[in-house]
């Protein structure tokens, strides 16, 4: 069925950064990296919460299982947990600077929340890095060519950074079939050929997979012309029965087995 092809995250790039449109599921690819990664075995890993205007799907609502596997989550706790606020961590700088093992970055949505990397990007071009464009053929403003192009423009020039490689996230949550799947890489590989740059992975929901392979890897899956991320639901929405913005209460009650479980 599948055959390891490479670690999720290979060469000399430590840290990589998940921008793209609103939507589009950077913090659940984020999560979903960081935490095969864990499970994996690779250690040490961090990942930094640089969402700073959407108060919602944030890497930091999953900061308690995260941290159970080891991962170290740089994100605003306490009181500022869950501030609608423009706090950027200088621990985020540091952990750049000084990075050990893989750094992940979730960057927030659009070119509003990449400008928080304009700030950083002295200090991010200096090291080596890769920023993916998460990007999800079912948003508004990514469903043509045109769209997505100028988004990756916007995202470009708020962030004085240059996007490397492309993260196919489409779906239609709970109706996505491997068809969807296979135009949503076809559609990523088409834009990364008019760009220069790389596919670096299309995402795939574990339950569609017939096997589910180790932890940290790609899968070639037959049909689909780009490397699958297995994926699972994480950041679920209040109305699937995840927690409220700020509220660790669910994530306690469950264990948040969707992301510990092997």
């Amino acid at each position: 069925m599948s055959a390891r092809v490479r670690p999720i995250l290979d060469g000399d790039a430590a840290i990589t950064l998940f921008t793209g449109n609103y939507g589009s599921g950077k913090t659940e690819v984020s999560v979903n990296v960081a935490t095969a990664l864990a499970r994996a075995g690779i250690s040490p890993i961090t990942i930094a919460d640089l969402d700073l205007v959407n108060p919602y799907f944030r890497c930091r609502e999953a900061r308690e299982p995260m941290e159970q596997l080891g991962i170290r989550v740089l994100a605003p706790s306490g009181d500022f947990h869950n501030a609608d606020l423009p706090i950027l961590m200088p621990e985020v700088r540091g952990a750049i600077e000084h990075s050990e093992g893989p750094t992940i970055l979730d960057v927030g949505g659009d070119n509003v929340g990449s400008t928080v990397l304009a700030g950083l990007a002295a200090v991010l071009k200096a090291r080596p890095h890769r920023m993916a464009f998460v990007l999800n053929r079912s948003r508004p403003f990514t469903e043509t060519v045109e769209g997505a192009m100028r988004i990756m423009d916007e995202i470009e020039t708020a962030s004085r950074m240059k996007i490397t490689h492309i993260a196919g996230n489409t779906h239609m949550m709970e109706e996505t079939d491997r068809g969807i799947i296979v135009r949503g890489a076809d559609f990523c590989n088409k834009i990364a050929r008019k760009r220069g740059i790389k596919v670096l992975f299309v995402t795939m929901a574990e339950s569609l997979l017939d096997t589910v392979p180790e932890p940290g890897t790609l899968v070639r899956l037959k049909g689909i012309p780009a490397p699958v991320l297995p994926l699972k639901r994480i950041m679920l929405p209040v109305w699937l029965g995840g927690p409220a913005p700020g509220s660790m209460a669910t994530h306690s009650r469950d264990g948040f087995a969707r992301i510990t479980e092997s």
